[in-house]
C-alpha cells in the first residue's frame, strides 16, 4: 500500500502495517475533550456505484478490509441504518488483540459498539447482533415507533429514542456522544449517510474507490434529497494499493450544507 498524500506531509512508501495506518486515521484531538467526531467509511466503483449485485462486499478488497478493520478499531461506535444491517447481515464488531492495549488505554471497550438507526423496528432479534455482542447492542428509533416492538428490542439491546415520525439524527449522535461515544463512524447506507451529511454532522469520509464499472442502478454512497448546498471536503491522505485508492476528506473549516 503506496501512500501518495499524507495528513503528515511527506508520504511514505509503504502503509501496510496496522500500526501505520492507526497513525493515518487516528481521529482528532477533539475527541479527547467530548467532542463527537463523525467518519464515514464507504467504497463505490469508479462510476460512484455504491453497490454491486445489491452489497458493497463486490467492490471491496483485501486493502479496503484491513481498512475497514482499522476504521473499526479505532472508533467507539458504529452508527449504521437498518436497512444496511438487514442486506449485508451485520455481525457484532469483534476485539481486535492488534489493538487492545490502545484501546485500553483510551478507555475504551475491547470493540466498538454498533447503533442501529431504525423506525419501523423490523429487526432479526435472534441475529448474533442481538444475542452475541461484546458491547450491547444500541437501537435508536422513534417515540412513535411500533411499542411492542421497542419493548422487544429493549430486552436485548439499549433503545434511544431521538424524534417523532423520523429519526432526530443530531440527538441521536448527540446521545452517543453522551455515552462517551465520541470516536464515531458510520458505514452508511447511502441513505442514512445522505441524511446525516444533509444535518451537517459528517466530519469527515474515507472513501474507497475501486477500479471497477458496472453500470445498472445502484445507489450513490449519499442516495437522498438534493443538499441545500455543497459541502466542501478536503483531500488529507490517499494511499494506493493494485489500483484501488483510499482516501480520506475532511469538511472544509466553515462549510456546512447551509454554507456553500
Amino acid at each position: 500500500m503506496q501512500q501518495l498524500i499524507s495528513p503528515f506531509g511527506t508520504p511514505q512508501d509503504d502503509v501496510e502495517s496496522l500500526e501505520a495506518l492507526a497513525a493515518v486515521y487516528a481521529y482528532p484531538e477533539q475527541v479527547e475533550h467530548g467532542r463527537g467526531w463523525l467518519r464515514a467509511n464507504m467504497v463505490s466503483g469508479l462510476d460512484g456505484a455504491a453497490r454491486l449485485a445489491g452489497l458493497s462486499e463486490g467492490l471491496s478488497g483485501d486493502a479496503d478490509k484491513r481498512i475497514f478493520g482499522v476504521l473499526r478499531a479505532l472508533a467507539d461506535v458504529v452508527l449504521v441504518g437498518a436497512e444496511t444491517v438487514r442486506a449485508e447481515g451485520y455481525r457484532p464488531a469483534r476485539a481486535r488483540a492488534d489493538f487492545a492495549a490502545a484501546r485500553a488505554a483510551a478507555g475504551q471497550a475491547p470493540a466498538p459498539a454498533i447503533a442501529i438507526v431504525s423506525r419501523s423496528l423490523t429487526l432479526d432479534l435472534a441475529a448474533p447482533l442481538f444475542t452475541e455482542p461484546l458491547v450491547r447492542t444500541v437501537v435508536i428509533t422513534t417515540e412513535d415507533s411500533p411499542a411492542e416492538a421497542r419493548k422487544a428490542v429493549a430486552e436485548l439491546a439499549d433503545v434511544v429514542v431521538a424524534g417523532e415520525g423520523s429519526v432526530d439524527l443530531p440527538a441521536a449522535v448527540a446521545a452517543l456522544a453522551d455515552r462517551g461515544w465520541t470516536r464515531q463512524l458510520t458505514e452508511g447506507g447511502p441513505r442514512l449517510l445522505a441524511q446525516l451529511a444533509a444535518d451537517g454532522l459528517l466530519d469527515e469520509l474515507c472513501l474507497s474507490l475501486a477500479p471497477l464499472l458496472s453500470g445498472g442502478d445502484a445507489p450513490r454512497i449519499l442516495q437522498g434529497p438534493q443538499m441545500p448546498a455543497a459541502q466542501r471536503m478536503r483531500l488529507v491522505s490517499l494511499i494506493e494499493q493494485k489500483g484501488f485508492l483510499f482516501t480520506r476528506y475532511l469538511r472544509q473549516a466553515g462549510s456546512a450544507p447551509d454554507s456553500p
